[in-house]
């Protein structure tokens, strides 16, 4: 895999104060006068004391002495005729509560001049913003910080260190403020709702503390409440209303004040209200505001679930790693490693970096990275991916990726960034829920209104009970977690069975597929051909033959030969000294092995030398049929044995087919291999639909005909001449032990050779879509039917009115049933994810490889 490359020059404006550095990428340069070029013309802008140009890392290091406009910077380099890419910039964002934040902070990031799209994510509480090169993280940090949230600048898997211990901080500080208001509100429930509902408890309070009496505690015990535990609320929504852009926070802060103030002119001055409407409402206030933040603190646990999956991978990565400096064998940190480092790892620990094997031998678990169950044996010349695990021998290898550049660390990124990506299921949320919160808070005021002049009496206390429910009823945070917490239990799933979606609107687009296309070599096959069959006449020994086959073939280059010869290798046979080797151009080859006549061709070669292949007949004929082209052998002018080389089927693949075919899904091969051999592979593998002796551009033709024909369309290939077929797809799929070129243009990378995640990754977009329609469903469809009932719609007909506090209880649970339900996707499992493990090896409790 090749490692992506960020553009972003992660520099903040240019000060005067001293001397600053700031780094642009530039692209176009090819020799040395480029670079010149560019040197000068960047000398030559105001402010500027030097510029160090390199043509190999594409970058330009400029020294500053001045304030220096960044576009001027830009305009010199462009002016020059080259080019400063775009580039994309990654922030965490605090502050963020519902739908309509994650609108108003993409609204502020869209509006910095710059700027071309802006992605944010609630659940992840990321920001992803593209632009051009001269946009600054620090502008984009003002622009949020203008919207009334905080940012940071980070980059993908750089903080989630300190990510996960600011949340760890603010989990332990909603646990605190919980239980601070649940301590505060018992007392004012129990005084007020108790009095209503159980006549013992109201004469007890009547008879030893009195009526108002009990009301000056109970404003004690609410205020303590609301501008204690429950500041959090004020500090952001009543700013926010001030600017003309109120969120959650903002219908909590009106209602629950609304409430409270209401309760507190009925304590202090009831003369000031029209008779019949002197009533508190504390308990509504302190209930409510509890409520909410133990809705929070469940958010706040099951958000931390969502992304456990970047946790354990980043968990892979050991602390520390044991390195050869100097002739010593010493242990320094992770981050100190460099490329070319000798690294020693011993049985039992965790392999630090990607890197080739140059001493020892050992058997490697990978399935944290692959999905593979069983562990695989490397030696010397073998390469090694950082994050497995040695299970037995002692091994040495050369560091040949570290940091950013190696596999586990491209995996982060790209669980990162399709976890942090917007489906096009969202545009819809994303149009209402912006709006949202104003419409309500323009319900709420109608509901008031027409209660206060059309209600019964007493008209105020119905006017504001009811639109302090609509308030707290309608908060949009439902919505905004629905779509980002599937898409991040559902890439991370992925992740752990070695499924990964680069990008997230794959997610999406593969759930439409009803056609699945295989490129055949490397993909449906094993990519080389192998030895599959050899039978002997009587009078022949099987190893005998073999032995004097590879002998001889070893002296040919072609790759049947190798075949025959790895063969004879795997079988630890030992070999004969050949002499003699002659190559008969159309027929095959003949030599002395051992001193015996060894002969070895097509029929038409046995034919010239007089042997009758007829014995083979059936053989020959049920090899045709499997595609398989057979060859003979003759030792010492007698007919010995038929031999066929192919490119066999991989293990997992008829069962990928048929988890294809069981998904409703149409099957079909693209291949540059003759008709007969492709159809004879279709027959063996049930594929519907073949398209054979095609050229690597014909590919592409084929994916659009298919496309056509079928409807979305994926396509699985591993070469590089599949890379324009995976882009031409709906959903490319690329096979992880495939090429870098591949890899980098699919949407889905499965990161071993196994076929089953083809199956998998399609099941579990259909389950994550299926998830997502669910999450938003009970989001729309729980506001659209409590708002009017919160406003009263029921009462005239059947006399029913929602109690701000069950509107509160039903608010909070709107989130945790959305989030919960989300986190049932770690649970998921697909038909193929137990692909045949080989007995005995250890598996977790759902059959699936955890990482």
């Amino acid at each position: 895999m090749t490692a992506h490359t960020n553009l972003a020059a992660r520099t903040g404006p240019a000060t005067a104060a001293g001397p600053t550095k700031i780094t642009l990428p530039v692209v176009g340069m090819t020799c040395a006068s480029c670079v010149g070029r560019v040197e000068r013309a960047l000398v030559g802008v105001q402010g500027v004391s030097g510029a160090n140009v390199n043509l190999a890392t594409e970058r330009a290091e400029i020294t500053i002495n001045e304030a220096v406009d960044r576009d001027a910077l830009v305009n010199a380099i462009e002016d020059a005729g080259y080019e400063v890419p775009g580039q994309k910039l990654e922030l965490a964002v605090e502050g963020m509560t519902c739908a309509s934040c994650v609108g108003r902070v993409e609204k502020a990031l869209l509006s910095v001049p710059g700027v071309t799209s802006a992605s944010v994510n609630l659940a992840s509480e990321h920001a992803s913003v593209s632009g051009g090169a001269s946009l600054t993280e620090a502008a984009l940090v003002a622009a949020i910080a203008s919207a009334g949230y905080q940012a940071h600048a980070t980059s993908a898997g750089a903080d989630g260190e300190a990510q996960a211990a600011r949340k760890q901080v603010e989990q332990s500080a909603l646990a605190r403020d919980v239980s601070i208001a649940a301590l505060l509100t018992s007392p004012v429930f129990v005084l007020e709702m108790g009095s209503h509902l159980i006549p013992a408890i109201h004469i007890l309070v009547m008879n030893s503390i009195g009526m108002q009496e009990s009301w000056y505690l109970q404003f004690a015990l609410t205020t303590l409440v609301l501008f204690w535990p429950g500041l959090r609320f004020y500090r952001t929504g009543l700013p926010a209303l001030a600017k003309g852009a109120p969120d959650m926070n903002s219908l909590v802060a009106v209602g629950t004040l609304a409430a409270w103030s209401y309760s507190v002119v009925a304590t202090f001055t009831p003369q000031v209200l029209p008779a019949g409407t002197v009533n508190v409402y504390f308990e509504a206030a302190a209930v409510i505001v509890t409520l909410i933040l133990i809705g929070r603190y469940l958010e706040a646990r099951a958000k931390g679930r969502t992304s456990e999956a970047i946790k354990r991978l980043v968990g892979l990565q050991p602390k520390t790693v044991r390195v050869q400096r100097d002739g010593k064998s010493v242990e320094i940190p992770l981050a100190d490693i460099v490329t070319g480092d000798l690294v020693d790892v011993r049985p039992g620990e965790r392999v630090a970096v990607d890197g080739e094997i140059v001493e020892g031998s050992s058997f490697v678990d990978q399935s944290m990275i692959t999905g593979e169950p069983v562990p695989v044996e490397k030696a010397a010349g073998d390469t090694i991916v950082g994050g497995t695990v040695n299970q037995t021998g002692a091994l040495t290898f050369r560091a040949t990726a570290v940091g950013a550049d190696t596999t586990l660390a491209q995996i982060i990124r790209m669980v990162e960034e399709a976890q942090g990506s917007k489906l096009p299921i969202q545009a819809l949320v994303d149009r209402v829920t912006l709006w949202f919160v104003p419409a309500v808070m323009a319900v709420a005021a109608l509901t008031f209104v027409v209660w206060a002049i059309f209600g019964p009496d007493p008209a105020i206390t119905f006017a504001l009970v009811n639109a302090v429910a609509v308030l707290i009823i309608a908060c949009p945070c439902a919505m905004g977690l629905a779509t980002p917490t599937s898409i991040m239990v559902g890439t991370g799933r992925g992740a752990e069975m070695g499924v990964l979606f680069r990008k997230g609107e794959a997610l999406q687009s593969l759930m439409g597929a009803r056609v699945v296309a295989f490129d055949k070599t490397g993909t449906l096959t094993a990519g080389r051909p192998v030895l599959t069959d050899l039978e002997t006449v009587d009078g022949f020994a099987s190893n005998d033959v073999l032995a004097l086959l590879a002998a001889v073939e070893a002296r040919s280059e072609h790759p049947i030969a190798r075949a025959i010869v790895q063969a004879a290798q795997e079988q630890r046979l030992e070999l004969p000294d050949v002499t003699g080797f002659q190559s008969l151009t159309g027929f095959g080859i003949r030599a002395l092995a051992d001193g015996r006549r060894v002969e070895i061709g097509a029929d038409r070669f046995m034919e010239s030398l007089g042997l009758d292949v007829s014995p083979f007949a059936a053989t020959a004929a049920h090899l045709a049929e499997d595609g398989k082209s057979p060859l003979y052998a003759a030792i010492d002018g007698q007919l010995a044995a038929i031999i066929a080389v192919a490119d066999p089927i991989k293990q997992t693949t008829p069962d990928a087919i048929k988890a294809l075919h069981d998904l409703g899904l149409k099957v079909a091969m693209i291949t540059g291999d003759n008709r007969r051999t492709a159809e004879a592979i279709a027959r063996r593998l049930n594929i519907d639909h073949v398209v054979a002796e095609v050229l690597p551009d014909g590919k592409v033709s084929a994916v659009r005909e298919l496309k056509l024909a079928h409807g979305g369309l994926a396509f699985v290939g591993d070469g590089i001449n599949d890379a324009p077929a995976l882009a031409e797809a709906d959903v490319g799929i690329a096979i992880g032990t495939g090429t870098d070129i591949a890899i980098e243009v699919a949407d889905v990378v499965l990161m071993s050779g196994s076929l089953m995640g083809v199956p998998n990754a399609i099941a579990l977009s259909k389950a994550t879509i299926r998830n997502i329609r669910q999450n938003l469903f009970w989001a729309f469809a729980y506001n659209t039917a409590l708002i009017p009932v919160a406003a009263g719609v029921l009462y005239p007909t059947f006399g029913l009115l929602l109690s701000p506090v069950l509107a509160a209880g039903a608010m909070a649970m709107s989130s945790v049933f959305v989030l919960g339900n989300a986190l049932r996707l770690k649970r998921f499992s697909a038909p193929g994810i137990d692909a045949k493990p080989l007995k005995g090896h250890p598996r977790d409790s759902e059959g699936t490889n955890l990482l």
